[in-house]
């Protein structure tokens, strides 16, 4: 099963994805990721943390040498893990975070909120 090119590549799109996530939207275990992210700080690499679609090609990359036997086909697979990794990641639904008020702003329940909305939009 593991011989099968296109299972190798559903394999490899997923683990692109997951990868890509994990730098660019996600904690880690013991907030390591998070500490990784404010490392990089405000440069090229910190830059790449924050784009899922750039990094998603850089984690690609050596994915596609497991998914692909020739040169022609690591290339060609490269760039489909990535926009594939992208496909998932719009299907994806947009994160819901827990807001906690300041103190002193009204009352002081936890509002559910998703990250892509402001506060006064609707």
């Amino acid at each position: 099963m593991v011989d099968d090119p296109w299972f190798r590549f559903v394999l490899g799109v997923f683990a692109t994805w997951r990868v890509a996530h994990l730098l660019t939207h996600e904690d880690g275990p013991w907030d390591l990721v998070v500490r990784l992210r404010a490392a990089a700080g405000n440069g090229a690499i910190g830059h790449m943390l924050d784009c899922f679609h750039c990094l998603s090609l850089w984690i690609g990359a050596p994915i596609a040498f497991a998914v692909a036997g020739d040169p022609i086909g690591q290339a060609l697979a490269w760039l489909a893990l990535s926009g594939a990794a992208c496909l998932l990641q719009r299907l994806a639904p947009a994160p819901v975070a827990l807001i906690r008020s300041a103190p002193g702003e009204g009352d002081d329940d936890d509002l559910l909120r998703t990250e892509t909305r402001g506060v006064g939009e609707r």
